[in-house]
Order: C-alpha cells, then structure tokens, then sequence
C-alpha cells in the first residue's frame, strides 16, 4: 500500500499523515470513512453469536439488578425478550473470526500491521443504551454500522483516575467533555489509547469497534521472562568472581553487585533472536486458540491430491500469521507457534499471510518445492490452513 495515496477511510488523509499527526497522539472524527455503509450483520445475527459457547459476549444493563450490571454469555435466547426497552447493550467480541463479511473489513485498516489487529468487536444498544464513560489503553477505531450514537471525548486518563466502585466494569467516576458528536452509519471516529469517551445510543444502533493488540510492560516481562526460561540451564547463576573481600560491613549489599545481577539479566534480555520469536509467538496467539485445532493427519501426497484435484486452502479465521526476517532466515508465526525457513520462500510467506485463498493456480511451482509443500502441509495439519470444504 502506497503510504502518500489520500484514503477515503481516513477523510483523505494519507496513511503516512495519520500515523504522522494522529495515531496514538490525538482523536480523529471521519464523516462517511466507508460511504453508505451496510451492516453485513444484523441485531438478530449478533443476538445469536451471543448464544454460543465459544463466542465471547456481555450485556450491560444501566439500571438492571444493580446500577451497571453486567452479565456474561452465553445467552438463553429468552434473555433478550425480558430486557427494557432502553439503556442496555450487548457487546460480542471477535466477531470478524465468525463472520466473514466483517472479517473483510479489516481490509480497509492494511496500513497498520496485521499482527496488531486484536478483533472486531460488535455492540448493540437499545436508545440510551451505553457502557458508561471510560478509557482503553488501545486504539480503537469505532465505526457506526447501523442508527445513531453519540460520542463524547474527555480528559487523557491512567492508572490513577478515579473509578467507580464495580467489580467488573472501569468506568470513570469523572469525565470532563471537551467535544461530542452524532455519528451515522459509516461515520468512524478514531481514539488513541487512555482518552476518556462515552457513547450513547439515540436508538437502535450498531457500533463496530477494531482493537489493536498492545501488551502491558508488565505482560511483557511476566511472558518473555518465561518463555525465555526454558532455554536456560541451572549453571548460569549469580556470580562474583571478581569480588573484594569485605573490608566494612558484611551485610550491606554493595552496588558492584547489582552491576553483575545486571549483566547476567542483560545477557538474556537482549537476545534479539529470542526476543523475536517470543514477541511473534505472543502477537499471534489466537483468541480463541480451541477453534485453530488441526485436523487428522494430513500424508503430503494425499495433501497434494487434493489440491491437484481443484481442492482450496483458506485461513481458519481463528489463526493469525506473521512473519519477519532473521538474518538470511525467514521466521513465521502461525497462531502462536513459531518456525524456521530459508529465505527463498518470502514469496510463499507473503502469499499465505495475505491470499484469501490458495490453490493450484497461485501457488504455482511452491507445490514441486519441497520446503514450500512441507510448509503447506505442516499449516494445514496445525489448523491455520484448512480446505474450503472443512470450514
């Protein structure tokens, strides 16, 4: 994608200027970023996502049981028809991993890498219906998909703003508006991670929410300290070879002995290689990692029949893929596992993390590779890959 090209998805601004001014710096309100927008889901649709196991969902009632209640699915399809007619909404995430038409709308965002995509979410509010104001610690992008909702942005916010009392939901005990808005279908407003917003339904309405994947420092050292214990041996301690004997006090800790904690810590730390794979393997752990089970064992000879005989390959929606450089190596993540490849098959890799669907006719001479049916094969015995016909 050409970064300098206006896009109509961001008002006309370029990509380049987006990132530039506004990505993780400040709000972004887009009249008509998708002209005549149509919701490819309905409320009914969205209703029955929430009655499945494997989907996650919720409900916010405003003033149910107690104020802000929330309940979570899945749903018994008689819940809906006992709610009020006002102030409550239904949230369901990672809907574009069920639903197709929505899965296409990530399309539209391929300025931003994939591997930060978290997943769509949906919500639907009767008139009035809102979740309460509160903030994100990732961007979002909130498109109006069907009816009205009002938007209001307040004050940049953190750990320590105040809360109300609620054991499950964050919502701000103070919100200070600084603009507000109506957004229609097709109507998109961007906000960067801790902005305060609130929205609110004026009537029946449908927002479609993408988040983006932004780990904690604090997932970060809890994941990648783990991870990175298993390639450690039990010799590689704490040592001080170079110690002085003590000549004042033999319980103070001297400072020469934080800089070799630091550098056994350093040592391991900065392990580029290590820290890639682990940051790969993390970002594209599947959200729903029961959905990317492989199938039976696959024999590549039956594997390539299939293909030869007209069969397609297409991505389980639950897998994510990426891949990155490594030297003259080729890395590629596939829902959380990661993998080694030479560097001839860069082509392939781009191919299978961008293609709707692969067959005969695009994969060419990669079938009559050994290493680029082998990679084939082992994606489809994993689940990121599946025939068409499986799905």
């Amino acid at each position: 994608m050409n970064p300098d090209i206006p896009l109509q998805l961001l008002g006309g601004l370029t990509a380049r200027e987006f990132m530039r001014d506004y990505w993780q710096k400040k709000p972004l309100l887009i009249r008509q970023a998708i002209p005549d927008f149509e919701s490819p889901i309905d409320a009914d649709e969205l209703a029955g996502l929430a009655l499945e196991e494997e989907v996650e969902s919720r409900l916010v009632i405003e003033h149910g049981e107690r104020p802000w209640e929330l309940r979570r699915g899945p749903f018994a399809e008689d819940e809906f028809s006992k709610l009020p007619e006002r102030e409550w909404t239904l949230l369901v995430q990672a809907v574009d991993q069920f639903v197709p038409e929505v899965s296409e709308l990530l399309e539209n965002f391929r300025f931003l890498p994939s591997w930060r995509v978290d997943d769509v979410m949906i919500s639907f509010a009767a008139p009035g219906g809102s979740v309460g104001p509160h903030f994100d610690n990732y961007d979002v992008f909130l498109l109006q998909g069907h009816g009205k909702r009002n938007w209001k942005i307040g004050q940049m916010c953190d750990s320590e703003s105040p809360l109300l009392q609620h054991a499950d939901l964050r919502i701000l005990a103070e919100f200070h508006e600084t603009e507000e808005w109506v957004l229609e279908p097709g109507d998109m407003l961007y906000l960067p991670p801790r902005l305060a917003h609130c929205g609110v339904a004026v009537d029946d309405c449908m927002t479609y929410s993408v988040g983006f994947r932004a780990p904690s420092a604090a997932e970060v050292l809890t994941h990648f300290t783990d991870f990175l214990s298993q390639f450690l041996t039990d010799e590689e301690r704490y040592t001080d070879a170079d110690a002085k004997p003590v000549s004042d006090d033999p319980h103070q800790i001297q400072h020469d002995a934080l800089g070799r904690l630091k550098a056994l810590l350093a040592e391991h730390m900065s392990d580029e290689r290590l820290l890639l794979t682990w940051f790969g393997q993390y970002m594209t752990e599947p959200r729903y990692p029961e959905l990317v089970v492989g199938p039976e064992e696959v024999e590549e000879e039956d594997f390539l029949s299939a293909l030869e005989d007209g069969a397609i390959l297409i991505r389980n929606p639950s897998a994510r893929l990426a891949w990155s450089e490594v030297d003259d190596d080729l890395l590629l993540f596939a829902s959380g596992q990661s993998r080694y490849l030479p560097g001839k098959l860069r082509e392939l890799l781009k191919l299978i993390c961008s293609a709707d669907a692969l067959h005969t006719d695009n994969l060419g001479d990669w079938l009559s590779d050994e290493d680029g049916r082998g990679l084939l094969c082992e994606l489809v015995k994993q689940g990121s890959l599946g025939f068409a016909d499986d799905e």
